[in-house]
């Protein structure tokens, strides 16, 4: 039997490049969210001008998949300029697109729009319940309640191993150095089974993606436990009636979906431009006190779970040469790639 394959912990972020619904406003741009797992990029929603949110902010990435929660314009409509500058930037490596049952027929009828591209690309449409196996992680759909065809997305982190006994492996004749990395990776020395020497394997990190929803208890399910619940929170409370008539959320309903949930951390986004952020935030806090309304450009960074909480970075607190440092980063990682060049 070949020895088990443990994943690297990678660095875990969501990085917010659009919190605003329905139409831009001076604040907000419109639904996109960036999730960074190790090299992999992962972008949630297209709204307009997704692509200008990310060059302003952390830079436009090399991305590997595109998941697209509903085919409502503001979720989609940044889609064919995007599409277009890689073809620009001369990209090679494929791109992934998903989405809910329609979105094969929408990019044939916007193709037009951007023209032929030349790097693959990878349309496929999805149903509740699927699952997307990558290199470390899965991305599981979920049921959401919204008005036409819906999804929800659940990034599950493999699991880690658990802790290695140091003292019991020598006690069993392992040798501190080389012998005691084989026993880490799932490999037998001497005789000595790895299950011997670990521990109960480590949950990975999970984050949750609702795109537009009412509260449901299929988000419930899809949340329980997770590290990070980015839930809509459309309305204030005042105009709950008004959410249930368009199918979507207020803040607090997202707070009572993340309390039901016990998550980690709730992050509500998706903020009609009427909305006072920072008294939404005091009702959703006082329904589930681990809560945030995001703005543009903020980031979650998550940790391991044994090595501490998540951690909300608003974009307003990082300083000139902390933001200047992340668009480098970003930068390089595109030239790495060799995604600098354009052509007319």
């Amino acid at each position: 039997m070949p020895p088990a394959r443990y994943p690297r912990p990678v660095d875990l972020s969501v990085f917010f490049a659009g919190t605003g619904a329905s139409a831009p406003s001076a604040r907000r741009g419109l639904s996109a969210t960036l999730l960074r797992a190790g090299g992999d990029r992962l972008l949630v929603d297209c709204g307009e001008g997704t692509q200008r949110q990310l060059v302003r902010s952390v830079g436009l990435p090399e991305l590997d998949v595109i998941l697209i929660t509903h085919l409502h314009a503001d979720h989609w409509f940044g889609l064919p300029g995007l599409l277009k500058t890689f073809d620009l930037r001369d990209r090679q490596t494929p791109l992934e697109l998903f989405g809910p049952p329609g979105l094969k027929g929408l990019l044939e009828r916007i193709a037009p729009t951007f023209g032929k591209v030349g790097y693959p690309l990878d349309v496929e449409e999805l149903d509740i319940d699927e699952s997307l196996r990558f290199d470390g992680y899965r991305v599981q759909t979920f049921a959401t309640r919204h008005r036409g065809p819906s999804l929800g997305y659940v990034f599950v982190e493999d699991d880690r191993p658990g802790r290695f006994d140091a003292e019991r492996a020598t006690e069993l004749g392992a040798q501190p150095g080389p012998e005691f990395g084989q026993l880490q990776r799932g490999e037998r020395v001497r005789g000595i089974d790895p299950s011997d020497v670990m521990g109960p394997p480590r949950a990975g990190r999970r984050i949750v993606f609702t795109g537009d929803t009412r509260p449901s208890d299929s988000t419930v399910v899809a949340a329980t436990g997770a590290d990070l619940l980015v839930h809509e929170g459309t309305f204030a409370d005042a105009e709950r009636e008004r959410a249930g008539e368009t199918a979507h959320s207020t803040g607090v309903q997202a707070a009572e979906v993340a309390r039901d949930a016990d998550v980690r951390l709730l992050a509500v986004n998706h903020i009609a431009a009427r909305v006072h952020a920072g008294e939404m935030e005091r009702e959703v806090r006082a329904v589930f006190e681990r809560s945030v309304v995001v703005r543009d450009f903020d980031e979650i960074e998550l940790p391991l779970r044994d090595r501490g909480d998540p951690v909300h970075r608003r974009w307003s607190e990082r300083t000139p040469a902390d933001r200047a440092a992340t668009t480098k980063e970003s930068a390089a990682e595109q030239e790495d790639s060799g995604a600098v060049g354009s052509h007319t």
